[in-house]
């Protein structure tokens, strides 16, 4: 079973001075509960994801996630 979580600015912190967006707490543990009861996640960040200009970049961005989680 594979979930794609698609997160939003509410999921990270802002670490540093680069600003460096680190997922928060609440994120991090959904994950591992789901990990742990036998899912793949697959996470999408909006600011991974905004930079896609259309359809057939974001298929073959959900693609490479994919395989990158079957590895």
């Amino acid at each position: 079973m594979t979930a794609i979580e698609v997160d939003g600015p509410t999921h990270y912190l802002i670490k540093g001075k680069g600003k460096q967006q680190i997922e928060n707490g609440r994120t991090r543990f959904k994950s591992r509960i789901l990990r742990q009861l036998g899912w793949t996640v697959i996470h999408v960040p909006y600011f991974e994801w905004d930079t896609l200009i259309d359809a057939s970049d974001q298929d073959t961005y959900l693609e490479s996630k994919r395989k990158c989680r079957e590895q």
